[in-house]
C-alpha cells in the first residue's frame, strides 16, 4: 500500500507540471442519466422500469465502511450486513442467499452464470465507485439469468481531466481500520485511475470476527480519434475472514457476542480484467466490445457448514472445509442504432462465456461442548475439531460451463408522449461435468427466451407513468446440482444422492409506476407497484441439523410497492424518504412426500425473512452560516418477519438511527459516523427449522460503533 501511495504522488506531480496550460474543466462531473436499463444513456423518462441511482455525492457522503451502508438507502433494497463485508439481499424477494441477483461491475457480471456466490460485493472496492445503479424486478430480457429480483451496477471511476489524488483513513473503536488512496488524470488522449484500500479488523466486539482485505483497480482510457475509444479495467483482491456465524437466543438476548468455534473461515483471491472497444460510426450508430477474465479461488471453513441435531447424539457435529475455484473467458459485443422514423433506437448484442470451474468439499468430525440446559433445549458453548477427513468428500466436482446469449432491444415513440419498449434475449448455459462421488460424467443444458414489453407515458413536464411485464430466469447454480443431499454420501454408510433433477426457476413480473417532480425539482417522488410469481422456485428447507434440503418446485408470488420521497426546501436541507411494503408467499412449495407427516406443502404460508415493510429514510443539514459542513440522520426500519417456513414464530423486526457528520477545509477533510446511534439489541437476521425443538440462530447486529476519518482532497487546476 505504502508504494502504490508513492507512486499515485508522483504521478500526480507529473501531470501537474504537463497540464499547467489546460482549459478549466471541472475534476468531476456528475449527471442523472440511466445506463442500466437499456444498456445505453437514456433519461429516467424514457425507461419503464424501477430503477434507482445513488450518486457520487451520496457514496461520498455516506464514507461506508461496507456497501450495505450504501445500498439501504434506495427504496425496495434490504442488504443484510453478515459481518466483514459479507451480505445478503432482498430485493422483490425475502433475504435470501439465492442466485436471483445479478451483481454487475460496469455493466459486466461479477460473476458467470452457474457461479452465484451472495458473498460476491465484497470483492469490490468502496473507494473506486462513481455511482451505484440498482434496477428492481427482472431483467432478464437484457442481462440474462440471474436478473430477477434486481440488478445492481456499479459504476467505476472515470479518468479525471485533470490530475486528482485523495488519500484516507477511517477507524473504529472496535479495530476496524480502513487506509485508502485513489488518483488520476488525463494526459493528451491518454487517462488513467488507479484506486487501492486495504482495511482490517482485530478483536472486534465479536469473537472470531477478525479480517483482512486489500484490493487494486486500475483504469486506463486511450481515445484513438474522436470516434474511436479504448477502455482497460483490471481489479485485483484478496480477502480473508474468520466465521463467528449465528448466536443463539439466550446469548443474543445477554448480548454475550462469543463465537461457537474459533476454527471457521472465508478466503477469496480474485482477479478481473477487460478490454473494451467502442466505435461511433455516426451520430446514430454506436458499436462496442468487450473480452474479459477472471480468476477466482474461494476457500472457506464455513460456520454454516457445521451440522448438530440437539435430538439425535447433541455432543458431536460434523463441519466441512470446501474450495471454489473458477476462470472465465468471455466476450460481449454491442450495437447501438438510431432510427428518424418513430424516435427508434434499437440495441443488438451477443456474448460468450466459458468458465471451467473445480469444487471439493471434505468432512470435519467436530465434538460439540453444550451449555447447561433442559433436555431438548441444549444449546452448544463451543466446537471443537476432533478429525479432519479428506478423504471423504462431501463434494467433488469438475465442470466446463459454456453461457451463450444473444439479445435485442427495440425503443420507438410513436407520438411525443408515450415511449414503448420492447426486448427479448436467448441464454443458453451448457455444462460438461465430471462428479468424482458417483463417477458420473455427462451434459446438462438450461435455456430459456425471456421477453419484455414497457411503455413509458410523459404528459406533462412534471410527471410520468410507465408500466411493464418481464419475465426473469435462473438456472440452479452449480454448486446445489453436485451437492450430496442430506444424509447421504460421507460417513452415512449411503451411495451419495445428488440434485440432478432440479429445474430452472422462471418469473413473469408485472409493473406500473410514475414520478412526479414539482417546484423545479425542490420535491420529487417516485413510485412502482409490481406483481411477480416464481414457478420452480430454487427453495431450500432447514433441516434439523443445520443441513440444507434443496427443491425447484416451489411456486411463489411476490407483490409490493415501493415508494421514494426527496424533498430539498433551499440549499441548507434535505429530506429523503423511501421504502417499500412487501408480501412474499409459497402458493405451492412441497417439503414432505410422507403421507404420514402432518404438513406436505407450504402452500398459503408466507414466506420466512421477508419483512413486511422496510424502509430507510435521511435528513441532511448543509448550514449557510458553516460552509462545507454537513449532518445527517438516517432511519433504518425492519418490520417484522418470521423465522421459519410453517409461520410458528417471529422475528420483531428493528428500528435503526445512525448519525454522520463532516466537514471540509481547503483540501482536508474530517467526519464522523456513528452507527446504531441508540445502542439498540438487534439482528441483521434470524432463522430457525421447522420443528417445534429447532433453535433460533440470531446474526447479530453491532453495538454502537464510532467511525472517525480523515481525507484528503486535491484537484490541481490552473
Amino acid at each position: 500500500m505504502r508504494k502504490l501511495l508513492v507512486i499515485l504522488l508522483l504521478v500526480g506531480q507529473l501531470i501537474h507540471a504537463q497540464n499547467k496550460k489546460v482549459k478549466d474543466t471541472s475534476c468531476n462531473e456528475l449527471d442523472n442519466i440511466f445506463v442500466t436499463a437499456n444498456r445505453t444513456e437514456t433519461l429516467r423518462k424514457e425507461t419503464p422500469v424501477a430503477i434507482s441511482k445513488i450518486t457520487a455525492k451520496t457514496i461520498d457522503e455516506s464514507k461506508a465502511s461496507a456497501l450495505y451502508e450504501i445500498a439501504n438507502k434506495t427504496p425496495g433494497v434490504v442488504m443484510i450486513n453478515l459481518g466483514n463485508e459479507q451480505h445478503a439481499m432482498s430485493i422483490r424477494q425475502p433475504i435470501s442467499y439465492s442466485s436471483y441477483y445479478l451483481y454487475l461491475e460496469d455493466g459486466l457480471p461479477i460473476r458467470p452464470l452457474g457461479i452465484f456466490n451472495h458473498n460476491a460485493l465484497l470483492e469490490i472496492n468502496q473507494f473506486n465507485l462513481q455511482s451505484i445503479e440498482i434496477v428492481k424486478g427482472p431483467v432478464s430480457s437484457l442481462y440474462g439469468p440471474e436478473a430477477v429480483g434486481g440488478t445492481i451496477n456499479l459504476i467505476s471511476q472515470k479518468p479525471s481531466y485533470y490530475p486528482e489524488f485523495k488519500f484516507g483513513v477511517q477507524a473504529d473503536q472496535w479495530g476496524y481500520k480502513r487506509v485508502q488512496a485513489a488518483g488520476g488524470a488525463t494526459i493528451g488522449k491518454i487517462g488513467f485511475h488507479i484506486s487501492g484500500i486495504s482495511s482490517i479488523q482485530e478483536s472486534s466486539w465479536m469473537e472470531q470476527s477478525d479480517y483482512k482485505k486489500d484490493n487494486l483497480n486500475v483504469r486506463l482510457d486511450y481515445a484513438i480519434n474522436d470516434k474511436t475509444r479504448l477502455t482497460s479495467n483490471t481489479m485485483v483482491g484478496k480477502y480473508f475472514s474468520d466465521m463467528s456465524g449465528s448466536v443463539n437466543e439466550n446469548d443474543f438476548n445477554n448480548r454475550t457476542y462469543t463465537s461457537t468455534s474459533d476454527f471457521t473461515y472465508r478466503k477469496s483471491e480474485a482477479l478481473r480484467t477487460r478490454l473494451t472497444v467502442e466505435h461511433d460510426w455516426n451520430s446514430k450508430a454506436s458499436t462496442g466490445m468487450t473480452i474479459y477474465h477472471r480468476d477466482n479461488k474461494l476457500g472457506q471453513n464455513p460456520s454454516y457448514g457445521i451440522r448438530w441435531s440437539p435430538t439425535t447424539n447433541p455432543t458431536t457435529a460434523t463441519g466441512e472445509v470446501n474450495s471454489n475455484n473458477f476462470k472465465s473467458y468471455g466476450a460481449i459485443g454491442q450495437h447501438t442504432q438510431k432510427f428518424n422514423f418513430w424516435n427508434t433506437t434499437m440495441v443488438s448484442g451477443a456474448s460468450f462465456d466459458f468458465s471451467p470451474v473445480t469444487y471439493w468439499s471434505y468432512l470435519l468430525d467436530i465434538k460439540a461442548n453444550l451449555n447447561p440446559g433442559e433436555t431438548g433445549k441444549q444449546t452448544v458453548n463451543k466446537y471443537e475439531i476432533v478429525a479432519e477427513h479428506p478423504e471423504t468428500k462431501l463434494a467433488d466436482y469438475t465442470a466446463d460451463i459454456y453461457n451463450t446469449a444473444i439479445f435485442k432491444q427495440i425503443n420507438f415513440s410513436p407520438i411525443q408522449e408515450l415511449i414503448v419498449t420492447v426486448g427479448g434475449r436467448y441464454d443458453a448455459m451448457k455444462l460438461k461435468y465430471n462428479n468424482a462421488l458417483d463417477n458420473s460424467s455427462g451434459d446438462k443444458t438450461y435455456d430459456k427466451f425471456t421477453f419484455k414489453a414497457g411503455a413509458n407515458f410523459n404528459p406533462i413536464k412534471e410527471a410520468g407513468f410507465y408500466g411493464n411485464y418481464s419475465q426473469g430466469f435462473a438456472p440452479p447454480g452449480v454448486t446445489s446440482i453436485f451437492r450430496a443431499k442430506s444424509g447421504t454420501g460421507g460417513s452415512t454408510g449411503k451411495t451419495a444422492e445428488f440434485y440432478y433433477n432440479l429445474e430452472p426457476a422462471t418469473f413473469e413480473n408485472f409493473e406500473v409506476g410514475g414520478w412526479v417532480s414539482l417546484f423545479e425539482n425542490k420535491l420529487t417522488f417516485d413510485y412502482a407497484l409490481y406483481y411477480m410469481e416464481g414457478t420452480n422456485e430454487l427453495l431450500s428447507i432447514k433441516l434439523e441439523d443445520n443441513s440444507t434440503d434443496y427443491r425447484s418446485a416451489g411456486k411463489t408470488s411476490h407483490k409490493g410497492i415501493e415508494f421514494g420521497f426527496n424533498y430539498k426546501p433551499n440549499t441548507q436541507w434535505n429530506i429523503r424518504v423511501g421504502g417499500t411494503v412487501a408480501e412474499h408467499r409459497y402458493i405451492d412449495f412441497t417439503i414432505s412426500d410422507k403421507s404420514t407427516d402432518v404438513l406436505q406443502n407450504l402452500g398459503g404460508y408466507e414466506m420466512p425473512q421477508a419483512p413486511r415493510w422496510a424502509g430507510n429514510s435521511e435528513v441532511s443539514y448543509y448550514p449557510n452560516w458553516l460552509p462545507n459542513f454537513r449532518a445527517s440522520v438516517e432511519w433504518q426500519l425492519i418490520s417484522s418477519y418470521y423465522q421459519d417456513q410453517v409461520n410458528t414464530v417471529k422475528y420483531a423486526g428493528y428500528n435503526l438511527f445512525n448519525g454522520r457528520i463532516g466537514y471540509k477545509y481547503k483540501s482536508i477533510e474530517i467526519y464522523g459516523n456513528v452507527m446504531n446511534l441508540t445502542d439498540k439489541l438487534y439482528a441483521y437476521n434470524v432463522s430457525r427449522g421447522n420443528l417445534t425443538t429447532s433453535q433460533a440462530s440470531y446474526t447479530a447486529a453491532a453495538p454502537r460503533t464510532f467511525l472517525i476519518g480523515l481525507q484528503y482532497n486535491l484537484c490541481l487546476k490552473k
